[in-house]
């Protein structure tokens, strides 16, 4: 039985005049005649894709080029020539496959980012050198400054007492204590609010609104500090940072655009809104800190009420309350 055969425009590579051909396939081969015959291995021709509308051409090897108009005809050439087509075509003309892809593509961006980055950024956090993550913290700290943050107006005394309690805490339990840490007083805005924070390689800040705050539960102003150095000892900022990192690095991937991420993760870093396990590891420490230092862990308790409160009182929720919920878990917790 004959070949079946094809009548089309081919382009030699060299001249953008097209010659009239037609082609055929056998054992293997592609088949071109246009005035002298020619044939190629078929494996080596660049076949196109069917699609429901549109030309088709093929690329071959030495630069050629076969285009056919009508693209029914080339179909019907190409089964009746045994060419099939690829798994991504034919998935492509059934919208049940690809709705199946793009339920699959979903799952696996969900997979990714709610256990692929979580324990890529463990891994990456353990091999990281603590020089990288007090470089992280130092340049976050600036932009902030930079941005956000003004010079405290707390006065010194107070500031030098509340830092010496502080390292009296934290002497009482040596076992919770990072490498390092600072303590940083700054003042913020209304949407910061009274905030204490940390950050990749040891920096905790802490706004003048919230000693303001606290002014007369200098125990309870220590709890909140003893909770951001859980943050800081087991590294969640610095965790959160490249989890957040690795999930915008997907997203542009998909949608090509780096640049917000970039710009952002200061603030991100201010505003952070750990996950419910980072909050229970820090919460547990700072448990742990006041008991060994002789208070009692229900000093946090005035700490809940009192941003509680600002919350029934303000339509816009500061940063403090988005990323330190007074969750009923939070406060039974610290009520034992």
């Amino acid at each position: 039985m004959d070949a079946p055969r094809l009548q089309l425009d081919y382009f030699d590579g060299r001249s953008a005049r097209p010659q009239a051909a037609e082609i055929w396939l056998s054992d293997g081969h592609l088949h071109l005649s246009a005035g002298a015959e020619a044939q190629y291995a078929a494996r080596d021709v660049r076949w196109p894709e069917r699609q429901r509308h549109g030309q088709r051409q093929a690329q071959l090897p030495d630069g050629g080029l076969l285009s056919c108009a009508d693209a029914a005809a080339w179909d019907s050439w190409a089964q009746g020539s045994g060419l099939r087509d690829t798994v991504t075509v034919r998935w492509m003309q059934s919208w049940r496959r690809v709705l199946l892809a793009m339920a699959l593509l979903l799952a696996f961006l969900f997979a990714c980012w709610r256990w692929g980055a979580p324990l890529a950024a463990d891994l990456i956090v353990r091999a990281l050198p603590a020089s990288a993550a007090q470089q992280i913290g130092s340049q976050s700290l600036d932009y902030l400054d930079q941005h956000w943050l003004k010079p405290s107006t707390v006065d010194t005394a107070r500031r030098e007492h509340i830092a010496r309690r502080f390292e009296r805490l934290v002497a009482a339990s040596p076992a919770d204590a990072p490498l390092r840490y600072q303590l940083h007083f700054r003042a913020g805005d209304k949407l910061l609010g009274p905030n204490a924070f940390a950050l990749p390689g040891g920096e905790i800040v802490l706004t003048d609104a919230l000693v303001e705050l606290l002014h007369d539960s200098p125990d309870a102003l220590q709890g909140v500090l003893a909770h951001e150095l859980g943050h800081v000892q087991h590294q969640h900022g610095l965790r959160m940072a490249l989890q957040a990192g690795l999930v915008g690095a997907l997203a542009g991937l998909v949608v090509g655009d780096f640049s917000a991420l970039l710009a952002g993760l200061p603030a991100l870093l201010a505003q952070q809104a750990y996950s419910r396990d980072f909050e229970r590891e820090a919460d547990a420490q700072a448990h742990r800190m006041l008991r060994r230092a002789g208070l009692s862990p229900r000093v946090m308790l005035q700490f809940f009420e009192r941003i509680a409160a600002i919350e029934a009182r303000q339509t816009g929720v500061p940063a403090l309350l988005s990323s330190h919920p007074a969750t009923p878990e939070r406060i039974a917790f610290f009520s034992q």
